[in-house]
């Protein structure tokens, strides 16, 4: 099973807070089976601790610890939000991309999407790309790479 797919990205959502769009982005988890529904509170549950928002338009929704046994496959969802989700003070996110981990796993996908995104001009494509085999493209390349050597 792919850690991203067509299946768990949308474009061109719409939501009416982050909680709201992080609830968005833990659902295209659990459809595609890489969760159980209770890692979508976990998720809610952590940016009330800290916020995932990480820059350049984008946040990175994910669990807490505590919530290692509701991940069932290591998965990545994103949701496309054109009109922006405020996300704190000063800081509106129009991508979302929900991330849940087996085991170390974590360090690596935070790594790739880190540097899918390093770059503001980077981030904008995946912001207002169209097709959502180019978010797939863009965030599963290195992985992709680190595989074939």
């Amino acid at each position: 099973m792919s850690i991203i797919s067509p299946e768990t990205i949308q474009l061109n959502a719409k939501a009416g807070s982050k909680e709201e769009a992080i609830r968005m982005a833990g659902e295209l988890l659990v459809k595609a089976g890489h969760v159980t529904a209770e890692y979508v509170d976990g998720m809610l549950a952590r940016e009330e601790t800290m916020s995932t928002y990480i820059g350049n338009g984008v946040a990175i929704p994910h669990g807490q610890f505590e919530n290692k046994a509701a991940i069932k496959s290591t998965g990545i969802s994103a949701v496309q939000f054109l009109d922006g989700i405020e996300w704190e003070e000063d800081e509106v996110a129009y991508l979302v991309i929900g991330i849940a981990a087996v085991a170390d796993e974590h360090v690596e996908v935070l790594t790739n999407l880190a540097e899918a995104i390093e770059e503001p001009e980077d981030a904008e494509q995946l912001i207002h790309c169209t097709d959502p085999m180019e978010i797939v493209e863009r965030l599963s390349r290195p992985q992709e790479e680190s595989e074939l050597a």
